[in-house]
């Protein structure tokens, strides 16, 4: 039954096709009116332009993105045993897709929380939260999932924020950070694909480490036996590690950041390999082509950059960059040698990551042979539904493995 109380959103004519196609945003300019009062953050009622009831969600008149769906059925309420309900599924799923000793527990939109980021690294919680209507439930949300994890053995010691994201002001919202729970240290140690590692919630990078690439980490271990292995933007060391573990028997893992270089080196002592995984302070941009000056060649090579495409407007020079240092690896690697090679840019969509590989190739005079494609690991599960190059969409991490073949 129709909840009076609730304000009335009602779209225009012809709008709300990503929501009707999947999606759950919409935006300021789809809205034809308002009806009732309410304030930014609460849950409204939307309606098509005939009056077709198609769900709620949550307002913020701030924010271009001006109502975020919880919900497609008009009728249901936002209540604590429907955030419960929601939490549980996303629980769930990770116990049958994952190894959950640290896994993200909820990925925003794709678990229906939109806005609203949860990892678990072994017994602590990281959030983060990037819209109004969701931050006001985080703290109720994050009590269900403490409630949860609990029924199933699993005590949380401590919950730390990282809402520090700049995106937040589009919200209205201030960028924060800090202990939501009592102070614990923050360097918490963690284990995958058999690889230790010391996690800095609190001061990494965005929840503290990249979660999304642990099966990708993991494909890349059997190419790595007895090879030189070179690991670009290496960041914290995750895949010169798993290279090292794996039995690389030299692994050069580079980055930009000392600050992160320095977590690196800490987590090749903690796991034994600091003779054989070493680590270099440098700009990968600059550093490929002074290795093909030296004549370097490498058996394995991973490129793993940050999102070069960060808007739509930066499409252009991001498919120079991934075609550059695409080329130079290629140009870098033994014949028959491994490329592993990414991109977690949402508008650099999988047909245009491949298309740009595929001009790398053919400028390196290098044949191409796919052993794999991967994207992200289950626990940032992809919603069908949404156009690639939509921020929206949580398709985002795109990774391929080639075998690098010398033309003859």
């Amino acid at each position: 039954m129709e909840d009076k109380s609730l304000a009335v959103v009602t779209l225009k004519k012809g709008e709300g096709r990503l929501l009707k196609n999947g999606g759950l945003w919409i935006y300021d300019n789809e809205i034809a009116s308002v009806m009732g009062s309410f304030e930014d953050g609460d849950i409204v009622l939307v309606r098509d332009f005939d009056g077709y009831g198609l769900g709620r969600g949550f307002i913020n008149r701030r924010s271009k993105i001006r109502i975020r769906m919880m919900t497609r059925n008009p009728d249901q309420e936002i209540d604590h045993e429907f955030l419960r309900e929601r939490v549980k599924a996303a629980w769930e799923y990770r116990k049958h897709t994952v190894d959950t000793a640290s896994c993200r527990l909820i990925f925003g939109e794709a678990d229906g929380f939109p806005g609203l980021v949860v990892d678990k690294f072994e017994d602590v919680l990281v959030t983060e939260s990037l819209a109004l209507g969701i931050d006001r439930r985080k703290e109720e949300i994050l009590s269900l999932v403490r409630e949860i994890l609990s029924e199933d053995g699993i005590e949380i010691r401590g919950i730390y924020e990282r809402s520090d994201a700049k995106v937040r002001e589009q919200e209205g919202l201030p960028r924060v950070k800090g202990f939501l729970s009592e102070p614990f240290d923050t360097k918490v140690p963690i284990v995958e694909n058999g690889v230790r590692y010391l996690v800095d919630v609190k001061d990494g990078q965005k929840t503290g480490f990249f979660l999304d690439q642990k099966y990708n980490r993991l494909a890349i271990q059997r190419l790595c036996r007895d090879a030189r292995v070179l690991d670009c933007f290496t960041h914290t060391g995750s895949f010169a590690l798993n290279a090292g573990i794996a039995g690389a028997r030299e692994v050069l893992g580079v980055d930009a950041s000392e600050v992160a270089l320095a977590q690196a080196r800490e987590n090749a002592e903690l796991n034994g390999l600091s003779d054989r995984v070493r680590f270099e302070q440098a700009d990968v941009l600059e550093f490929l082509p002074e290795c093909e000056r030296r004549g370097d060649l490498y058996d394995v090579i991973i490129l793993d950059p940050p999102a070069f495409a960060k808007t739509r407007s930066s499409v252009k020079p991001a498919i120079r960059g991934y075609r550059d240092i695409n080329l130079r690896a290629m140009k870098l690697l033994r014949d028959g040698g491994y490329l592993a090679t990414c991109s977690c840019s949402h508008f650099m969509t999988p047909e245009l990551l491949a298309s740009t590989i595929a001009q790398a190739a053919a400028a390196a005079h290098v044949r191409l042979r796919q052993v794999e494609f991967r994207t992200q690991a289950p626990d940032h599960p992809i919603l069908w539904g949404h156009r690639y190059d939509s921020e929206e969409n949580s398709y985002y991490l795109k990774f391929y493995i080639f075998q690098v073949v010398r033309e003859r």
